[in-house]
């Protein structure tokens, strides 16, 4: 069965406006990512929402977490912003379906070209097809899960955020 990929918007499918310097949605980037990632793992895309997940309310969480229990798939990736990204991953997380899901984000917009969007894709990829049932968060090469993990906002890292992390500084060579 194909991984089912939820995009709900977040700076993963930020347009840039030349005008004005607003960031705006106005499709999801995803196909295009997957095709020049040359991901050959067999994928349905829906879009949910193109919200930023600051905006992004209560009621918007239990739709998506609506999305993933009606959903035939097992294995799913939420694309979202990662302002709240955690916020969602509890209610994810909480509700204990029988299923894996990661969700995963950008700190820089797709369309800038040098985002951290397609490698985080990729990531998320890996981990949803290889992690037990559960819910997780994926940034940086990096899994967490649902109930242990925060968005540093002081150095824009998710990282463990209790004493039982077994996340270790990242090691640059």
């Amino acid at each position: 069965m194909a991984i089912l990929i939820v995009v709900t918007g977040g700076t993963f499918d930020k347009e840039y406006n030349e005008l004005d310097g607003r960031l705006f949605f106005k499709d999801t980037h995803v196909q295009e990512m997957l095709k020049l990632g040359r991901s050959m793992v067999p994928t349905e895309v829906r879009t949910l929402m193109l919200i930023d997940s600051l905006e992004m309310t209560d009621g918007e969480r239990r739709a998506i977490l609506d999305h993933c229990l009606k959903a035939p798939e097992d294995r799913i990736i939420v694309t979202h912003g990662t302002d709240t990204m955690e916020v969602t991953a509890r209610v994810l997380g909480k509700a204990g379906l029988p299923k894996t899901i990661v969700l995963t984000g950008a700190m820089i917009p797709y369309k800038f070209g040098s985002s951290d969007g397609l490698f985080n894709l990729g990531s998320a990829l890996a981990f949803v097809q290889t992690l037990p049932h559960g819910v997780y968060v994926a940034m940086n090469g990096q899994y967490f899960t649902w109930d242990n993990c925060r968005k540093n906002k002081a150095t824009g890292v998710f990282e463990g955020k209790g004493e039982d992390s077994k996340q270790q500084e990242p090691q640059h060579q």
